[in-house]
Protein backbone atom coordinates (compact mmCIF):
# COMPACT_ATOMS: atom_id res chain seq x y z
CA UNK A 1 0.00 0.00 0.00
CA UNK A 2 0.85 3.56 -0.37
CA UNK A 3 2.02 5.80 2.21
CA UNK A 4 0.09 8.47 0.43
CA UNK A 5 -2.46 10.00 2.76
CA UNK A 6 -5.07 11.70 1.05
CA UNK A 7 -5.46 15.37 3.06
CA UNK A 8 -8.39 17.37 4.01
CA UNK A 9 -7.55 19.87 1.54
CA UNK A 10 -6.96 17.79 -1.20
CA UNK A 11 -10.38 15.55 -0.30
CA UNK A 12 -12.40 19.21 -0.21
CA UNK A 13 -10.71 20.40 -3.41
CA UNK A 14 -11.67 16.93 -5.13
CA UNK A 15 -15.40 16.75 -4.13
CA UNK A 16 -16.00 20.01 -6.77
CA UNK A 17 -14.13 18.80 -9.94
CA UNK A 18 -15.25 16.86 -12.26
CA UNK A 19 -14.33 13.36 -13.38
CA UNK A 20 -14.01 14.81 -16.78
CA UNK A 21 -11.32 17.32 -15.92
CA UNK A 22 -9.44 14.59 -13.88
CA UNK A 23 -9.34 12.70 -17.14
CA UNK A 24 -7.94 15.43 -19.06
CA UNK A 25 -6.05 15.94 -16.53
CA UNK A 26 -4.56 12.31 -16.21
CA UNK A 27 -4.42 12.23 -20.35
CA UNK A 28 -1.82 15.37 -20.43
CA UNK A 29 0.38 12.92 -18.58
CA UNK A 30 -0.31 9.90 -20.82
CA UNK A 31 -2.43 7.88 -18.69
CA UNK A 32 -5.60 6.61 -20.57
CA UNK A 33 -7.33 4.00 -19.01
CA UNK A 34 -7.76 5.44 -15.31
CA UNK A 35 -11.51 5.45 -16.09
CA UNK A 36 -13.65 2.68 -14.40
CA UNK A 37 -15.62 1.64 -17.63
CA UNK A 38 -19.17 0.36 -17.26
CA UNK A 39 -20.36 1.94 -13.73
CA UNK A 40 -22.96 4.25 -13.12
CA UNK A 41 -24.51 5.74 -9.76
CA UNK A 42 -26.81 3.16 -8.27
CA UNK A 43 -28.70 6.89 -7.59
CA UNK A 44 -27.51 10.53 -7.89
CA UNK A 45 -25.26 11.86 -4.81
CA UNK A 46 -25.18 16.03 -4.59
CA UNK A 47 -21.50 15.85 -3.98
CA UNK A 48 -18.81 13.78 -5.39
CA UNK A 49 -17.44 10.19 -4.03
CA UNK A 50 -13.66 11.21 -2.86
CA UNK A 51 -11.59 8.74 -1.25
CA UNK A 52 -8.59 6.79 -1.00
CA UNK A 53 -9.25 2.73 -2.54
CA UNK A 54 -9.32 -0.50 -0.59
CA UNK A 55 -9.99 -2.94 -2.37
CA UNK A 56 -11.77 -6.33 -3.35
CA UNK A 57 -10.81 -8.88 -5.69
CA UNK A 58 -13.12 -11.59 -6.66
CA UNK A 59 -12.13 -14.46 -9.14
CA UNK A 60 -14.51 -16.98 -10.76
CA UNK A 61 -16.58 -19.50 -8.15
CA UNK A 62 -15.99 -22.89 -8.46
CA UNK A 63 -18.83 -24.44 -6.88
CA UNK A 64 -17.47 -26.69 -4.50
CA UNK A 65 -15.91 -24.24 -2.94
CA UNK A 66 -18.67 -21.84 -2.60
CA UNK A 67 -22.17 -23.13 -1.17
CA UNK A 68 -24.08 -20.67 1.28
CA UNK A 69 -22.10 -21.82 4.46
CA UNK A 70 -18.98 -20.43 3.43
CA UNK A 71 -20.38 -17.19 5.41
CA UNK A 72 -20.13 -19.02 8.48
CA UNK A 73 -16.81 -18.20 7.84
CA UNK A 74 -15.61 -15.69 10.13
CA UNK A 75 -12.47 -14.66 7.77
CA UNK A 76 -14.27 -14.45 4.50
CA UNK A 77 -12.82 -11.48 2.84
CA UNK A 78 -15.91 -10.34 1.60
CA UNK A 79 -17.30 -9.69 5.24
CA UNK A 80 -13.61 -8.88 6.10
CA UNK A 81 -13.52 -6.35 3.58
CA UNK A 82 -16.77 -4.47 4.92
CA UNK A 83 -15.65 -4.67 8.40
CA UNK A 84 -11.59 -3.75 7.38
CA UNK A 85 -12.18 -0.72 4.77
CA UNK A 86 -10.73 2.17 7.01
CA UNK A 87 -13.33 5.60 7.30
CA UNK A 88 -13.02 7.65 4.57
CA UNK A 89 -11.78 5.37 2.03
CA UNK A 90 -13.83 3.51 -0.91
CA UNK A 91 -14.29 -0.11 -1.09
CA UNK A 92 -13.96 -1.20 -4.90
CA UNK A 93 -14.10 -4.05 -6.06
CA UNK A 94 -12.79 -6.26 -9.33
CA UNK A 95 -16.22 -8.54 -10.37
CA UNK A 96 -13.87 -8.88 -13.81
CA UNK A 97 -17.32 -7.05 -14.61
CA UNK A 98 -19.81 -9.84 -14.72
CA UNK A 99 -22.87 -8.22 -13.65
CA UNK A 100 -24.80 -11.76 -14.01
CA UNK A 101 -24.51 -11.93 -10.36
CA UNK A 102 -24.66 -9.90 -7.38
CA UNK A 103 -21.23 -8.53 -5.38
CA UNK A 104 -22.47 -6.72 -2.48
CA UNK A 105 -26.20 -5.94 -1.31
CA UNK A 106 -27.96 -3.17 0.96
CA UNK A 107 -27.07 -4.82 4.44
CA UNK A 108 -22.89 -4.92 3.21
CA UNK A 109 -23.02 -1.72 2.09
CA UNK A 110 -25.36 0.29 4.87
CA UNK A 111 -22.56 -1.58 7.36
CA UNK A 112 -20.16 0.22 5.45
CA UNK A 113 -21.85 3.27 5.05
CA UNK A 114 -22.55 3.39 8.89
CA UNK A 115 -18.86 2.92 9.44
CA UNK A 116 -17.70 5.89 7.87
CA UNK A 117 -16.92 4.41 4.10
CA UNK A 118 -16.64 7.31 1.31
CA UNK A 119 -17.88 4.94 -1.02
CA UNK A 120 -18.30 1.40 -2.91
CA UNK A 121 -17.48 0.89 -6.49
CA UNK A 122 -17.97 -2.72 -8.20
CA UNK A 123 -17.73 -3.60 -11.92
CA UNK A 124 -19.98 -6.09 -11.41
CA UNK A 125 -23.54 -6.28 -9.85
CA UNK A 126 -24.99 -4.61 -6.80
CA UNK A 127 -28.30 -6.32 -4.98
CA UNK A 128 -31.03 -4.98 -3.14
CA UNK A 129 -30.49 -1.88 -5.46
CA UNK A 130 -32.95 0.95 -3.91
CA UNK A 131 -31.61 -0.14 -0.12
CA UNK A 132 -28.22 0.95 -1.94
CA UNK A 133 -29.12 3.75 -3.88
CA UNK A 134 -31.42 5.33 -0.41
CA UNK A 135 -27.95 5.50 1.64
CA UNK A 136 -26.59 8.80 2.06
CA UNK A 137 -22.61 7.34 0.98
CA UNK A 138 -22.63 6.91 -3.16
CA UNK A 139 -22.54 3.98 -4.59
CA UNK A 140 -21.59 2.66 -8.08
CA UNK A 141 -21.79 -0.42 -9.79
CA UNK A 142 -22.56 -2.07 -13.75
CA UNK A 143 -26.30 -2.61 -12.44
CA UNK A 144 -28.66 -4.14 -10.37
CA UNK A 145 -28.19 -8.34 -10.19
CA UNK A 146 -30.51 -10.26 -7.65
CA UNK A 147 -28.71 -13.63 -7.52
CA UNK A 148 -25.90 -14.00 -4.47
CA UNK A 149 -22.19 -13.63 -5.03
CA UNK A 150 -21.28 -16.79 -4.44
CA UNK A 151 -23.16 -17.86 -7.85
CA UNK A 152 -20.80 -16.08 -10.19
CA UNK A 153 -17.82 -14.63 -7.83
CA UNK A 154 -15.68 -15.82 -4.85
CA UNK A 155 -14.31 -12.67 -2.95
CA UNK A 156 -10.30 -14.15 -2.96
CA UNK A 157 -8.11 -11.16 -1.99
CA UNK A 158 -8.26 -7.83 0.50
CA UNK A 159 -6.01 -4.69 -0.70
CA UNK A 160 -4.41 -6.11 -3.57
CA UNK A 161 -3.55 -4.20 -6.90
CA UNK A 162 -7.05 -4.79 -9.17
CA UNK A 163 -8.64 -4.53 -12.27
CA UNK A 164 -12.08 -2.59 -11.82
CA UNK A 165 -13.62 -1.57 -15.18
CA UNK A 166 -10.49 -1.85 -17.28
CA UNK A 167 -8.85 0.42 -14.95
CA UNK A 168 -5.91 -0.55 -12.55
CA UNK A 169 -6.55 0.09 -8.71
CA UNK A 170 -3.75 0.00 -6.35
CA UNK A 171 -4.33 0.32 -2.88
CA UNK A 172 -4.52 3.96 -1.74
CA UNK A 173 -4.94 5.28 -5.01
CA UNK A 174 -7.64 8.27 -5.00
CA UNK A 175 -11.07 7.53 -6.24
CA UNK A 176 -13.46 10.15 -7.58
CA UNK A 177 -16.91 9.52 -8.52
CA UNK A 178 -19.59 11.76 -9.92
CA UNK A 179 -22.59 11.98 -12.50
CA UNK A 180 -20.14 10.26 -14.81
CA UNK A 181 -18.96 7.99 -13.46
CA UNK A 182 -15.50 6.58 -11.45
CA UNK A 183 -11.87 7.49 -12.18
CA UNK A 184 -8.76 6.07 -10.50
CA UNK A 185 -6.08 8.69 -9.81
CA UNK A 186 -2.66 6.83 -8.77
CA UNK A 187 -2.06 8.00 -5.32
CA UNK A 188 1.49 10.06 -6.27
CA UNK A 189 -0.62 12.61 -8.76
CA UNK A 190 -3.32 13.01 -6.49
CA UNK A 191 -2.19 16.68 -5.23
CA UNK A 192 -0.93 17.93 -8.50
CA UNK A 193 -4.11 16.76 -10.14
CA UNK A 194 -6.65 18.25 -7.13
CA UNK A 195 -4.82 21.25 -7.60
CA UNK A 196 -4.45 21.79 -11.10
CA UNK A 197 -8.26 20.94 -12.03
CA UNK A 198 -9.35 23.53 -9.93
CA UNK A 199 -7.88 26.62 -12.22
CA UNK A 200 -10.12 23.82 -15.38
CA UNK A 201 -12.99 24.11 -13.48
CA UNK A 202 -12.83 28.08 -12.89
CA UNK A 203 -11.95 28.06 -16.44
CA UNK A 204 -14.45 25.86 -18.17
CA UNK A 205 -17.24 27.54 -16.06
CA UNK A 206 -16.40 30.77 -18.20
CA UNK A 207 -15.72 29.27 -21.44
CA UNK A 208 -19.74 28.03 -20.51
CA UNK A 209 -20.76 31.73 -19.78
CA UNK A 210 -18.82 32.56 -22.63
CA UNK A 211 -21.01 30.11 -25.21
CA UNK A 212 -24.17 30.91 -23.59
CA UNK A 213 -23.94 34.35 -24.35
CA UNK A 214 -23.14 33.71 -27.94
CA UNK A 215 -19.33 33.30 -27.94
CA UNK A 216 -17.87 31.01 -31.26
CA UNK A 217 -15.74 27.84 -29.23
CA UNK A 218 -12.53 28.72 -32.09
CA UNK A 219 -10.13 30.57 -30.55
CA UNK A 220 -12.63 30.37 -26.82
CA UNK A 221 -12.00 26.67 -26.40
CA UNK A 222 -9.08 25.97 -26.32
CA UNK A 223 -8.31 29.56 -25.55
CA UNK A 224 -6.05 30.79 -29.19
CA UNK A 225 -7.28 33.93 -28.92
CA UNK A 226 -4.69 36.28 -27.58
CA UNK A 227 -7.86 38.16 -25.37
CA UNK A 228 -9.17 35.21 -24.16
CA UNK A 229 -7.03 34.48 -20.95
CA UNK A 230 -7.52 37.97 -20.18
CA UNK A 231 -10.75 38.25 -20.47
CA UNK A 232 -10.86 34.81 -18.27
CA UNK A 233 -8.89 36.44 -15.56
CA UNK A 234 -10.91 39.06 -15.55
CA UNK A 235 -13.67 36.89 -15.00
CA UNK A 236 -12.21 35.01 -12.25
CA UNK A 237 -11.76 38.54 -10.32
CA UNK A 238 -15.23 39.41 -10.57
CA UNK A 239 -16.32 36.47 -9.25
CA UNK A 240 -13.86 35.25 -6.12
CA UNK A 241 -15.76 34.73 -3.01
Amino acid sequence: MTDYILSDDTRETLMRISTASICTALFKRGLRNQYVQGVRPVAPKPENMVGQAFTLRYIPSREDRNPITVFRNPDHPQRVAIETCPPGWVLIMDGRKDARAATAGSILVTRLALRGGAGIVSDAGFRDFDGIGALDMPAFCAGPSAPTNLTLHEAIDINVPIACGDAAVFPGDVVVGDHDGVVILPAHLADEIAAECAGMEDFEEFVRQEVLAGTPVIGLYPPTHDDTLTRFEDWRARHKD
